[in-house]
């Protein structure tokens, strides 16, 4: 019997195996795990160069997949790159503009302000008054000069100053793209707020996106997502449709920067991808055409870097009243699909086609939908394609799903169809809802107990850099259900329990990576993706489960992050 290059004991290992088993001791040799059991049974693998790990009752889990991050927005989006405007690093319209001022002191006349996270349900003018939203005005003295751009936490909503608009020839007479909404003040002047596909009015004309700034975020990113334990991820918008996301962040380009980390063997993590061939208010022939020409990277390593599927955008988010929903929102209206189309109908067929295409080009389909009509749509066409064009294994699934219904629920497990839901959103956003959708519905969203009972394969992720990717407390605001700003409890009845909220996060989005076999789950044979937490999970309030420190990240066999204080070692 070979030694193991390391041994993990005293401690608590959550193999999230089938039985969810918790172990006493763990072995690893090269790349994988060799043996998980007692520690009587582990500890024949210790060898006078095994390094042994005094867990002294903290936990083992495997390394977390945040199955829908997107690593180069997220990248740009954290300073330097980017003024942070997340709470509670800004409390107010007052702090925002601040930012700015001091931004535009430090930049030439003429340079781009660009900024994120910004949210209006946490400002303080906001707040205090009803219906007060950001406004160009708020922010035009301190930048006469500099255009800035401000995309709010979710990426759906955007904030300029005039001169972005003049910079980009935007008035009040300027086309809207479909599914795009420019808000307007009383005097019918623009406020400088755009939403969901009209933001690239102002996005086309950003500075480009260079090939060496794209790897900075991607290196950046990654080096945060190890600190997290975060061993997996999958970017879910790559292609000729994210340029006009994100500032372009999402764009073809970043297909090859991260094939050519990953051939250089500089990844660091594992990375599932999916291609997105048109952006918000395509068509469905834009769609076609471009998954035809688009072609992945050649990889030799596809446990390290793979295209798995392609996204198709159906509808916007319900804060901004652009969810497809059933029923009106509070302040009126439904939204609607978010695709070329004049009429519902039309748009209907337009997202329609872009999944079939998608089904029949032999892609898994990811498709981001929020709204419970949207939902409703999406989940027709799935089955209609699948029906169509039988294939094996297809494991579609829906990007988000916020109030999915319980009927849908049932009729996506019957079809093999997938969620991925996330918490850390909700945790950000279920006070706010309650005004935009009434509580019944805020306290409904993100139905994670009835998408188990429905027997649903159901993920959760972050969404970063619309959240952090702190699945701490994604874990946390499973199981509570509490909100960020008043910590009241939304829909107590959809709480789960540690075992189904830890599976979301590990062995199901392994699932939705086809790699259930090798990963996920912390048995002999699979990689050693791993992190070692402070913490006995089996004992934490849940109320403390975002305070747990991630103390080891092992990726592969190999250690990528070690607290200074910790864990102890010896050989």
């Amino acid at each position: 019997m070979l030694p193991a290059d390391f041994v993990f004991t005293n401690g608590k290992i959550f193999t999230v195996d089938d039985q969810f088993t918790v172990a006493e001791a763990l072995a690893v040799r090269g790349d994988s795990i060799v043996a998980v059991g007692t520690l009587e049974e582990v500890s024949e693998y210790v060898g006078p160069q095994t390094e042994t790990i005094d867990l002294a009752g903290q936990s083992v889990i495997p390394g977390i997949n945040d199955s829908h991050l997107h690593a180069i927005a997220f990248g740009l989006d954290t300073p330097p790159l980017s003024l942070d405007l997340s709470y509670p690093a800004v409390k107010s319209l007052a702090d925002i503009r601040e930012l700015v001022r001091n931004a535009v002191a430090d930049a030439p006349s003429g340079e781009w302000i660009i900024g994120t996270g910004w949210d209006d349900g946490y400002l303080e003018e906001c707040l205090a008054e009803p219906g007060r939203a950001p406004n160009r005005h708020d922010i035009d003295d301190v930048s006469p000069n500099n255009p800035v751009f401000l995309q709010d936490y979710s990426r759906h909503t955007s904030w300029v100053n005039s001169a972005a608009l003049r910079i980009a020839g935007v008035d009040e007479s300027s086309t809207v793209p479909d599914g795009g909404v420019v808000d307007t003040n009383v005097d019918g002047s623009l406020t400088g707020v755009l939403r969901e596909g009209a933001q690239s009015l102002v996005q086309r004309v950003l500075p480009a996106l260079t090939r060496e700034r794209r790897e900075q975020a991607i290196l950046s990113a990654v080096a945060k997502l190890k600190e997290l334990g975060i061993t997996s991820f999958t970017d879910p918008a790559l292609g000729p449709g994210g340029d006009s996301i994100a500032g372009g962040a999402a764009g073809e380009e970043g297909l090859g920067v991260y094939a050519d980390l990953a051939a250089r063997g500089e990844l660091g993590v594992r990375v599932s991808t999916l291609l997105l061939p048109s952006g918000m208010s395509g068509s469905v022939d834009e769609f076609e055409r471009n998954l035809e020409q688009l072609q992945a990277p050649a990889v030799q390593d596809k446990r390290s870097f793979q295209v798995l599927g392609v996204k198709v955008f159906a509808d916007g988010i319900p804060p901004s009243g652009t969810a497809w929903m059933h029923e009106d929102y509070v302040g009126g209206g439904c939204g609607s699909l978010c695709v070329s189309g004049d009429t519902d109908e039309k748009r209907v067929t337009q997202v329609t086609g872009m999944i079939l295409a998608g089904h029949k080009a032999g892609y898994q389909v990811g498709v981001h939908v929020t709204g419970d009509r949207a939902i409703d749509t999406v989940v027709d066409a799935i089955v209609a394609a699948q029906e169509a064009h039988p294939r094996p294994d297809t494991r579609h699934y829906l990007i988000h799903g916020d109030f999915v219904s319980e009927s849908t629920l049932k009729r996506m497990a019957a079809h093999g169809i997938g969620v991925n839901m996330n918490p850390t959103i909700k945790w950000t956003i279920s006070d706010l809802e309650v005004g935009v959708v009434g509580e019944e519905r805020a306290a409904y969203e993100w139905p994670y107990a009835s998408a188990l009972k429905a027997g649903v394969m159901l993920m959760s992720s972050s969404d970063a850099p619309v959240t952090a990717p702190d699945w701490r407390q994604g874990l946390s605001t499973m199981i509570l259900r509490k909100g960020k700003a008043s910590g009241e409890v939304s829909g107590p009845e959809q709480c789960i329990g540690l075992e189904a909220a830890l599976r979301t996060y590990t062995i199901n989005p392994a699932w939705q990576d086809f790699a259930e076999e090798w990963k996920g789950s912390l048995e002999a044979g699979k990689v050693a993706d791993l992190c070692v937490l402070d913490a006995d999970l089996e004992r934490i309030d849940p109320h403390e489960m975002p305070n747990m420190r991630v103390v080891m990240t092992m990726v592969n066999g190999t250690v990528v992050h070690r607290a200074a204080t910790g864990v102890a070692a010896s050989a």
